[in-house]
């Protein structure tokens, strides 16, 4: 009985986990996604990092936003089924965002320098 405590204990840690971590990767998401708009402005250079932000933060929100329900959740079958998928789409989430950072990276080690 004490492990099946400790099983329920660890899956409310991880909904919080994931709760509070992709509530603030999107807060991450639309800062980048600031950021590249500035420099698309001023470099006169466009790139499609801010789209795939925009995309990544619904991923994040969709995220937390399992976590929060698998946290109301009364059923232990059903909060554990709320939170895998939570889990599933924050691990994708991550994956994402990190193909970005690399676009970013690569598409601005490519464009051309301002003012020539």
């Amino acid at each position: 009985m004490a492990s099946d405590n400790n099983g329920k204990k660890l899956e409310e840690d991880i909904c919080i986990h994931i709760f509070t971590v992709s509530s603030a990767m999107v807060g991450v998401c639309l800062t980048v996604i600031g950021l590249v708009r500035v420099v698309i402005t001023l470099g006169k250079a466009d790139t499609l990092a801010d789209d795939l932000l925009a995309t990544d933060a619904l991923l994040f929100l969709t995220s937390c936003l399992l976590s929060y329900a698998a946290l109301r959740a009364r059923s232990f079958r059903r909060r554990h089924r709320i939170e895998r998928a939570a889990d599933g789409i924050f691990i994708v989430a991550m994956v994402v965002m990190t193909v970005i950072c690399g676009f970013i990276t690569y598409s601005m080690s490519v464009s051309p320098t301002v003012g020539h």
